[in-house]
């Protein structure tokens, strides 16, 4: 099993500038499995007013694909509506009570100033005949897309009491086969799937992208010069570091919650995986752990006092814990099945995601109560991997195989929602979502 799980650690490692990506990286979402009665809602078609035809942008669609592509929501379609109301006076809530309609969103974008535009909306009770928010946006050309993205944040959050994810992004690696040429790609988009942009882009492996907490960098392993490298790239300025370049595996970077620090596997003093911790402004290397096994995958708790990671010191893989104020206190985390892998910790600091094998040798996602340890398996696959949570906790992205590809899916935590998210042409693997709400 030791030399199995060494493989895995090694395939997991071969597995800068910013600029727009090609339409075939697109990601796209299709929704598997929502809830049993989604939440019935109206999107009226924004009014433009002194604006230009070349001006125009349809928010109320990216909103209407947010909330469908959630699971939770079902949108009427446009050609369905009786009226399309502009102004709160106008709204005949008898009209959206005929067509079974709960919620209602209407909303207006005005011209104020050389590329300035304020965007007003409003969303409806339909049931109660009340009006639940209000409220103004500022935006330029190039922000409507995020513009719209932060009404359906807060409709989200106003209807279910969870708040939104859709103002947030995604990076991925994207690998290209043409020919005998191969193309390693770090990318990042919105939550959506829209506006993929290269973040960096090798004829070598890459592997292992970490956000910081403030969503401005990328940590990433690259094997650009033949050996594993640690980098840290900046995704709003598109500079980059060499974060750790030391003698024999650098891998698996992981930011601490302040941004200050990395955790980092590196076998740099035994030829063994151990796991360390790097002050990143100081080049200061703390080692946490001293095993004969190999110990990888490091993840930090939301109060940065603990670092979870996988370890096979029991035999088979595992997931352990660390302090890291103290170092050498290890502890075991997961003990139901053979086989417990790739930690990351949800926001509130009381769950791991995981990758579990099942009896069936299924590598499949899994959610692991830290107190209590129970563990309850929520995808699918046959080769799940690589999980991700969404900043507010209710969803886990991770990459799988169908067809012989690399896509992305995501679940909700309580796995009735299901969703995949495919690129339209090659393997995309290695999700992380990013962890804060971006501005």
């Amino acid at each position: 099993m030791k030399i199995f799980f060494y493989i895995r650690v090694i395939c997991l490692l071969f597995f800068g500038l910013v600029f727009s990506v090609e339409s075939f990286s697109q990601l796209r979402i299709e929704i598997r499995q929502g809830v049993e009665r989604p939440i019935p809602i109206a999107i009226v078609p924004f009014s433009w007013q002194s604006v230009s035809n070349d001006e125009l942008f349809a928010i109320h669609d990216v909103i209407d694909s947010d909330l469908a592509n959630s699971g939770r929501f079902s949108p009427l379609p446009e050609s369905n509506m009786i009226s399309r109301p502009i102004l709160p006076s106008d709204v005949d809530f008898d009209d959206w009570r005929i067509l079974e309609v709960d919620a209602l969103v209407i909303g207006r974008v005005i011209s104020s100033g050389e590329n300035q535009f304020t965007i007003f909306f409003q969303l409806f009770d339909i049931i109660r005949g009340e009006q639940l928010l209000a409220f103004r946006l500022v935006s330029d050309r190039t922000s409507f897309r995020a513009a719209a993205h932060k009404i359906s944040d807060m409709i989200y959050n106003e209807l279910t009491g969870i708040s939104g994810t859709f103002n947030t992004q995604v990076a991925y690696i994207s690998q290209l086969s043409v020919a005998e040429n191969t193309r390693y790609r770090l990318i990042v988009s919105d939550i959506d799937g829209e506006n993929p942009q290269i973040i960096a882009d090798s004829p070598e492996p890459l592997m292992s992208p970490s956000w910081s907490p403030d969503a401005t960098k990328l940590a990433y392993v690259s094997f650009e010069n033949n050996r594993a490298s640690v980098y840290i790239q900046n995704v709003i300025e598109g500079t980059r570091i060499l974060a750790s370049d030391r003698l024999g595996i650098n891998g698996a970077p992981s930011f601490s919650p302040d941004g200050r620090h990395l955790a980092l596997a590196l076998s740099r003093d035994t030829g063994n995986l151990d796991i360390y911790m790097l002050n990143i402004a100081g080049q200061v290397l703390t080692r946490l752990t001293r095993s004969p096994s190999i110990d990888t995958e490091p993840t930090w708790s939301p109060d940065g006092q603990e670092i979870y990671f996988t370890s096979d010191r029991s035999g088979n893989p595992q997931i352990y814990k660390v302090d890291t104020r103290l170092g050498g206190n290890v502890s075991r985390v997961t003990f139901e099945g053979a086989y417990n892998a790739r930690p990351r910790v949800n926001p509130s600091g009381d769950q791991l995601a995981v990758v579990h094998r099942d009896s069936n040798n299924n590598y499949r996602i899994a959610l692991v109560d830290i107190m209590s340890g129970l563990t309850q398996v929520l995808s699918g696959g046959h080769l799940d991997e690589s999980p991700s949570f969404s900043p507010n906790g209710s969803q886990i992205i991770f990459a799988t195989r169908e067809d012989g590809l690399g896509v992305l899916s995501s679940v909700s935590i309580d796995g009735r929602i299901r969703r995949k998210i495919a690129s339209v042409v090659g393997d995309v693997r290695e999700p992380v979502w990013s962890p804060s709400f971006l501005d």
